[in-house]
């Protein structure tokens, strides 16, 4: 149910409240009388795992859905868009298309869709382009342009990041940090998340949670709730068994038939925990196959262009070695799939060659490569045909693994939505043994969680690594080296995304500049800051961080020796305890005791220092990557 209006004045002007919230399908309990508010100008990121409820929680809010029960209560005239998917144009050209979202206050200001447009990458030709023309992609950016160009009360934005490259969702990342209304946000790209947002909330177990701050502080909460949760379970399993015990030894004794009745009472009041059911999360590695060389592949003058004369790779040549982690960057449409699959061997250059090491075994996943799943089959039969040495229960782990457990492991190819059928597509990678994995976008179509782990996993793999991402967590944490499609050529950086960052960088000449008036001269000027002034402000805050978080760094680690050190002398001690009291020596109890609890007292002290230190630290780390991250801004701009 959806209320408006008679509860706006407890509310407050602009607050959204979410009441005893249920929801379900069929007999998955999706939401469970869940509460919530959004208050006035917060920037709200939600996660959870794919399928408990984040899309639908859009679908309810927008009033496409109806709750089970419960009610979403929206202030009067509390204007909420919900940018989708579904496309419906009725202008001539993208710039008629965009300035229809205009309020009524600002028709004719085209220079506001114009600054939209241009910053989610369309080029000046494009303006005046029938939206009919556009690539799905493109159609899909530009509803996203009508959304942020009407600047509505609540704006509910799934998976935004999908459609835009790197430079669209650097530029997107600064205007929606000065949205000036309220914003709920899914993507499954943490780090653009996090610039983005002033509060994270999750789905997690059918309830809501929404803290201040960012996912990192949102999850260790979590995990934090789990633990005490936990503790508190089994301590209650303890005390309950005690009680009982109490109770059947001492019933029948008249005298104290008192102390029976108070903890019979005592036992019915106490609720009883129930263990927290085991979380399914995507957990797997790539098969690494035995490499003995030194280079994986050279390419030499690579040319390849769709139409005559218009090269989209020319002459581009490469040497990548064994174990490299190579990133390929930019924006769309200038080749970046089309050179993974020159790479890969799936399309042959118009000239050049790719020479690949004798003992190269390759892994390719590119979103089209769902079409070469068989439909009638099994996900389970996929992945068993995957490779000749992958038998049932290693092709069963594997489906677990991917989240296709139980029955859903014998769901039909045919029945899976897009984003399944590209896990499948990464369990067959994961089945297969490979000394170099091409991957083209991986993380379209997971979660927060599911990137995490296929992070971990790209970490981990022995092989080398060519990777087409717009994920700068992943950029800033994978790449050794960057192909970097840019001014209509490719560069290759020799160095990691953050030194790419600071010596040569996006040159986006589109950078937001607010949500309301044109641009100052003033602003313009500022624009224009050199990049040699921006890399020496830069340099000066990373020596600074060094110079007062190298010694907290220190600390730490000087701490975190002595723990360890005081818990194996605090095993040896207990070792040493057993064999005294099977001897029932008195005087080596009594010294071992003394001992015991000194090295215990110890632990406890040095735990207590480093806590305060490691906050210290955490504190310091946030003030100087705050004043980097204005860097980077500016550098943006």
């Amino acid at each position: 149910m959806m209320t408006s209006g008679a509860n706006d004045a407890i509310l407050g002007s602009n607050m959204i409240r979410v009441e005893n919230l249920t929801k379900s399908f069929g007999d998955r309990l999706l939401l469970d009388e869940v509460n919530f508010t959004i208050a006035a100008k917060q920037r709200v990121g939600l996660v959870g795992q794919n399928g408990h409820g984040k899309t639908t929680l859009f679908r309810m809010i927008n009033g496409e859905e109806q709750p089970d029960s419960g009610a979403i209560v929206i202030p009067k005239n509390y204007r909420i868009i919900y940018v989708q998917q579904h496309l419906e144009f009725a202008a001539d050209t993208a710039l008629e298309e965009g300035m229809r979202a205009l309020s009524p206050q600002e028709q004719g200001h085209s220079w506001k869709v114009e600054k939209i447009l241009a910053g989610l990458g369309f080029s000046e030709a494009d303006f005046h382009r029938h939206p009919s023309q556009f690539s799905g992609g493109l159609q899909v950016r530009l509803n996203l342009v009508k959304a942020l160009v009407s600047e509505p009360d609540l704006l509910l934005l799934d998976e935004p990041t999908n459609f835009l490259d790197i430079t669209s969702i650097r530029w997107i990342e600064q205007f929606l940090r000065t949205w000036p209304h309220e914003l709920l946000l899914i993507t499954h790209d943490r780090s653009f998340m996090d610039k983005v947002v002033t509060h994270t909330m999750g789905i997690h177990r059918r309830k809501m949670r929404k803290i201040s701050g960012n996912t990192a502080k949102y999850y260790n909460q979590i995990a934090q709730d789990e633990e005490v949760y936990e503790k508190t379970r089994i301590n209650d399993e303890r005390r309950r068994k005690e009680i009982q015990q109490f109770i059947t030894r001492f019933r029948a004794k008249a005298r104290l038939a008192n102390l029976v009745q108070s903890r019979i009472k005592t036992l019915k009041k106490m609720e009883k925990k129930e263990k927290l059911e085991q979380m399914q999360f995507l957990d797997f590695s790539f098969r690494s196959s035995p490499f003995p060389g030194k280079r994986a592949l050279t390419a030499r003058n690579l040319n390849f262009g769709y139409e005559r004369g218009q090269n989209l790779i020319d002459a581009f040549n490469i040497t990548i070695e064994a174990g490299e982690r190579v990133c390929v960057v930019g924006k769309n449409g200038k080749g970046k799939t089309t050179l993974l699959k020159l790479l890969a061997g799936v399309l042959s250059p118009l000239a050049g060659e790719t020479v690949y090491h004798p003992s190269i075994e390759i892994g390719f996943f590119e979103q089209t490569n769902v079409q070469s799943l068989v439909d009638s089959r099994t996900v389970e039969e996929e992945i068993l045909y995957s490779y000749p040495d992958i038998d049932r229960q290693r092709a069963r782990n594997i489906c677990g693994a991917m989240m296709f457990s139980g029955d859903d492991a014998l769901k039909k190819i045919s029945v899976l939505s897009g984003g399944e059928k590209s896990r499948v597509m990464l369990g067959k990678l994961l089945a297969t043994p490979v000394n170099l994995l091409l991957l083209d976008e991986p993380t379209n179509h997971l979660d927060m969680e599911s990137c995490d782990a296929l992070l971990t996993a790209i970490d981990f793999f022995e092989g080398t690594v060519i990777m087409v991402t717009h994920n700068e967590m992943f950029l800033h944490t994978l790449a050794e080296r960057l192909i970097v499609f840019q001014n209509d050529h490719i560069e290759i950086f020799d160095g990691s995304y953050g030194e790419f960052l600071e010596k040569d960088g996006w040159h986006d000449k589109n950078p937001p500049s607010g949500h309301t008036g044109t641009p100052t001269p003033h602003q313009e000027t500022a624009v224009r800051l050199s990049r040699k002034e921006l890399r020496r402000k830069r340099s000066e805050i990373i020596a600074r961080r060094s110079k007062i978080t190298g010694p907290l760094e220190k600390r730490i680690k000087g701490l975190e020796d002595t723990i360890e050190n005081h818990e194996n002398e605090l095993n040896r001690l207990h070792q040493e305890m057993q064999l005294a009291s099977q001897k029932q020596d008195g005087r080596a109890i009594a010294e071992l005791a003394r001992a015991i609890h000194a090295n215990q007292s110890a632990i406890e002290k040095a735990f207590d220092e480093l806590e305060e230190v490691s906050h210290g630290l955490d504190e310091q780390n946030a003030l100087f990557e705050k004043k980097l991250q204005e860097i980077d801004d500016e550098q943006i701009i």
